[in-house]
């Protein structure tokens, strides 16, 4: 496949989540994301995968807010949310766990957890879902009240993870959350993201793990250099070892 061919959308949502139309982000002079259009329906899983500084991060950041976008649309619900702030993209029902965690280690395990709710104001079922949430993940909550510090990698992204649940999206973007952790804490992983998909949470995932990754979604896109150049089922996408040797690099273990 050429550099920067189009991808050839193989999928119409029936039930459209989120629509990504023409989305390019600059840094200076540097073209991070070129023109990509993507969708994700309700209750789907895609990931976006290809080798490293394709520009899959800044794609997922731009989608929150976190970077301006120099062109293009997002829509969430029907919604144009383009121009709306990080804080206006999670009430709308979308929320990040970026790469690296980004928990506060001077702040208490709940302290952090909370942090996922500072929209809410609903404070009784706020407190019934951190019960919850200690139940699914017993470590965080034997640790609720100590500093984030003593959490192992693997806490701190279940910790990551809980903490956007609890601001109850209905897409949750997850950047490369395998990073660092072992690989029995790697199926643990994905296996939380299982049970949250099969809850009915929407999932966009960017991930190192390219097997993993494509093992839980229903499609994925390949970025190069910015731009999506190729959209298709994961079992094809594993199938083309010409493909897996261009853009997924060594993911394919």
């Amino acid at each position: 496949m050429p550099t920067g061919a189009c991808a050839k959308r193989i999928w119409e949502p029936m039930s459209s989540l989120l629509e990504v139309k023409s989305l390019s982000v600059r840094y200076g002079r540097v073209h991070a994301v070129r023109d990509a259009s993507i969708a994700v329906a309700e209750g789907e899983v895609v990931a976006v995968v290809g080798a490293n500084g394709a520009g899959k991060s800044s794609l997922l950041k731009a989608l929150m807010g976190v970077v301006p976008a120099d062109a293009g649309r997002v829509v969430l619900l029907g919604a144009d949310i383009s121009t709306a702030g990080p804080g206006a993209r999670i009430a709308a029902g979308m929320v990040l766990v970026p790469e690296g965690r980004r928990i506060v280690m001077s702040l208490t395990v709940e302290e952090n957890l909370l942090m996922g709710a500072y929209l809410r104001t609903d404070m009784v079922a706020v407190r019934r879902e951190v019960n919850a949430l200690y139940e699914r993940f017993p470590n965080l909550g034997a640790r609720r009240a100590l500093p984030a510090s003593v959490l192992s990698g693997g806490e701190q992204q279940m910790l990551a993870i809980a903490r956007g649940v609890l601001a109850r999206p209905r897409l949750m973007l997850l950047d490369e959350p395998s990073l660092g952790l072992s690989p029995l804490l790697v199926q643990q992983l994905f296996a939380l993201l299982g049970e949250l998909n099969g809850a009915g949470l929407a999932l966009l995932l960017v991930e190192q793990n390219t097997r993993q990754a494509l093992r839980l979604s229903s499609r994925a896109y390949v970025m190069e250099l910015g731009a999506i150049v190729m959209e298709d089922r994961p079992q094809a996408l594993l199938d083309d070892e010409r493909l897996v040797a261009a853009y997924l690099g060594g993911g394919n273990r």
